[in-house]
Formats: C-alpha cells, structure tokens, sequence
C-alpha cells in the first residue's frame, strides 16, 4: 500500500493513486446526493397557517368573576359558583361523617354546567351553628363573643371553640384526609378554600386575636390539606413565610391564596414597611412568583360590589381593577354585586373587559401539517394572553371530522396546558392520519356537560363543544 502515503510516487504508482482519488470523489458525490434526497423525503410541510386572535368568552371555565350558588340566570356571566357549609352538617360524630350536604351544593351547581368553589366553617357572625355538637359535650370552651368589625354588617355574634383542644384538633385533622379521599380530583370541583379556622374560616378572629388557632394548629391544618389534595387546588387566605408571627408557614407549600379585600387592600398604596395589605404580605412572604405553580383567587371587598367596574368608582378605598389583577395574577374572584340585580350596560361592558384579563387566554397562534419518513404530522403553536397560567390537569384531543361536521375519530394525546405562563408560547405536536377531512382540537372539561374551554381565536373557526378547527391552508 506504498501508494497510498504520498502523492509524488513513481510513474506506476500516480495512476493508481489518481484513480483512488476518482473513486473517492464520485463516492463523497453520491453519498451527498443520497443524503440530500434523504433530507428531501424526511420532511415535507404541506400547510403553515398562521390564525387570528380573537377574545375568548367572558365564561371560559374555572376563572372570572363568581357568584354565590343559584343566582339569579342571565345577569352576568360566569363558570363557577360558590358557598360555605357549616362544618356541623358534615361532621356529624366522632369520626361520622354526613356528606349529604356537599353532594347536594356540588349536584346542584353542575347541574347548571358550573363548578363549584366552597369553603368548610365553624365560627360565622350570627350563626350557631359551626362547631360539631359532640365536640362541646366532650368539653370544647366555646367562647362567645360580639363581632363589631364585621365590614358593612350590624354586629354579630360569634361562637369561637378552643382551638387547642386535642379532641378538636383530630377531628380537623381527621375530617381533612376523609374530605380529600372522596372529593380530590373531583370534576365538579374547581376549588377549594382552606377555611375551617377563624370567622368565616378566613383565618382570623380579628378583634379578638387571643381566640384565634396558633401556629401549631395552623400548621397541622395545612399539612392534612397537604397529603389530602393532589390535584384539586386548596388556596390559604394568608401568605405566610419563616418569620410570619402570626401564621404558620405556607410559601414553600403546594397552596394558592385569596384575597377576600380584593381592590380595597390589595395593593399597599401606603408603602408601609409592616402593611397588612395583600400584595405586602406576599412580598414580605417571599411568595410573589408563587402563582405560576399555583391559583390566585378572592373576593372583592363588599362595600366595592359591583361599583368597582364603573369608570370613576364612588367608593374612595377602590383601587385600580386591572391593575391589582395584573399585580395579583389573579384568575377568580366572588362578587355578589354583578349577580344580584341588573347592572347598567356601561357596568356590565366594563367588569367583562376586565373578566377577559383574569387567569387564562389561550390562543392558537400557528397551525402547520408536515411528512416524515411517510408519516403524518400537525404542529400546533399556542399562547398564553392572559395573567395566570391554568391549573387544572385536563385532557386534550385532536378530532376528525367529516365536510358535514360529523366527528367521526378522536385521538388523544399527551399535551397539557398546565405551566404554559403568561405572553409565553407552547409547541403541541403529535402524528396523524391526513386522510381525515378536517382535523380540529379541543381541551376536555371532566365535568359531564361541562361549560367547554374555547380558544382566543375566530369565531369561524368553532366548530362547538369547544372545538377549534384547524385549517390546513
């Protein structure tokens, strides 16, 4: 192989060198033209078409403005509702349990498409009830006690039990395992407040701050929520870091928060170092990046009912609607004032602008059909317009549909529209058959008849039930 290592041999060894070189060329010639082809046949885009923004319904599911259950039909709208239950109906003997109550609240609001929000109490100004009755006979104090500082509302009386006691303390604990063992993942169910301690289950007995449930109960509380919930969300009324004196530790646990003075305290204006406005206790809990893994909800401060989504609100504590939406991430808030009587138009235009910027919006930006090695693809690129991203795990499917409309295949997929942030974009993509008329898209709402989660994008592109066609030119 002498003429192979240098390229001045003798007159008997060029021509066999240069016809090694020949062949190694046309070589390199005919693997560059094979893998040209090669690259040619992998991938063949057939159609990339970019789709058009429009504002998705005002009552896409699991955010925008909430009303107590049954309200009045029509008046504005909405996918959730929301109540109390007293914990006495539901706990009703040691380790009894009557689920009666919470069946008919959760069959009742899905029966109008809705899911529910609800809150769990034992103390509430005016009511006697709260406390399971074979508490007070194993010896719970009850003290009671009248409640000046009840917002709006004449004073009331309150019935705080002891929440030091061990007999109560393991019923709390015991009552949170049994709750989440029937009703985690429910569909009917879009979120849980974690309620139970305090008035109204709002975590404070404020004035009264000596009767209020200390830190090791607190803490007891959150971690039965902790290991009774999985997947339906449980949101806390007090973000609550290392040094919180008051409050058990909550920032580096699974939990949302919601801000029962939404707009009237939410924003510390005052920029006051200890404030108790919502946003400051955020802050002070390290716990402002906490709604990108978990929900921001509340409600409105009563006396802005309603009046929060006029122009110039009359109301001098209202702050900026948009603005603490914006700051907050909020996706739901309760507001008897829209749900009550018939709102002005101008009231009503203005709360559904502010209502399309709660949460989640979702548009389909691009959709495109490729080939590789003769297989079929579609790629789907989609963004989030809203604040918030979505918190729910639900299902998502492409679907074939006949020229006639007719679906007559579902494929399912992998995709999820969990941790898709705000003003980021997503890329879904998965294999199908392009034999098919018409390929469209939907997100599945678990619940049976369900109010469908519809894309930010053109009305004529909605085929129903939540469908989005996807064009292929």
């Amino acid at each position: 192989m002498k003429y192979l290592r240098s390229t001045t041999g003798t007159r008997e060894e060029r021509p066999l060198f240069a016809m090694t070189l020949f062949r190694i060329r046309i070589s390199l010639l005919l693997m560059t033209g094979i893998f040209f082809v090669f690259q040619q046949s992998t991938k063949v885009v057939r159609a990339q078409t970019p789709l058009k923004y429009s504002p998705a319904p005002v009552n896409n599911p699991l955010k925008g403005l909430v009303p107590y259950a049954r309200p009045t039909p029509g008046l504005f709208p909405h996918s959730m509702e929301f109540n109390y239950l007293a914990l006495s109906e539901l706990v009703v003997g040691e380790n009894q349990y009557n689920w009666e109550p919470l069946e008919y609240l959760l069959d009742d609001i899905a029966s109008r498409q809705k899911q529910a929000i609800f809150r769990v109490w034992m103390e509430y100004p005016g009511k006697e009830k709260g406390i399971p009755k074979y508490l007070v006979k194993k010896g719970v104090k009850v003290t009671e006690w009248i409640n000046s500082k009840h917002g709006p509302f004449p004073a009331r009386k309150v019935r705080t039990p002891d929440y030091s006691n061990l007999h109560l303390r393991k019923m709390l604990t015991r009552f949170i395992a049994e709750l989440g063992k029937r009703y985690d993942g429910d569909a009917r169910i879009g979120f849980i407040t974690a309620g139970l301690l305090g008035v109204w289950g709002e975590w404070h007995t404020y004035p009264r701050t000596d009767l209020m449930a200390d830190k090791k109960v607190q803490d007891e509380v959150l971690q039965a929520y902790t290991s009774a919930f999985k997947n339906t969300p449980v949101l806390v009324r007090y973000p609550a870091g290392k040094d919180d004196t008051a409050y058990a530790r909550n920032d580096n646990q699974p939990f949302g928060y919601h801000d029962d003075q939404f707009a009237g305290a939410t924003i510390n204006i005052r920029k006051e170092a200890e404030s108790w406005f919502f946003l400051s206790k955020m802050q002070r809990a390290n716990a402002m990046d906490k709604w990108k893994y978990h929900p921001i909800g509340g409600e409105i401060k009563p006396e802005l009912w309603g009046i929060i989504f006029d122009k110039h609100p009359s109301d001098s504590q209202a702050q900026d609607f948009g603005a603490c939406v914006r700051q907050t991430h909020a996706s739901w808030l309760l507001d008897s004032g829209m749900f009550k009587t018939l709102q002005s138009a101008d009231r009503i235009s203005r709360a559904k602008q502010h209502v399309q910027k709660m949460g989640y919006e979702f548009q389909i930006t691009q959709v495109s059909f490729s080939q590789r090695d003769n297989q079929n693809f579609v790629e789907i690129s989609l963004k989030n317009h809203g604040v918030a991203p979505f918190y729910h795990d639900w299902k998502i499917e492409l679907g074939c549909f006949t020229r006639d409309g007719h679906l007559v295949r579902r494929i399912k997929t992998n995709w999820s529209l969990q941790d898709i942030l705000p003003k980021k974009q997503t890329l879904w993509k998965t294999k199908i058959a392009l034999s098919e008329d018409q390929i469209a898209v939907r997100v599945i709402n678990p619940l049976p008849n369900g109010i469908p989660l519809t894309f930010a994008n053109d009305s004529s592109l909605q085929l129903g039930d939540g469908w989005l066609l996807l064009p292929k030119e």
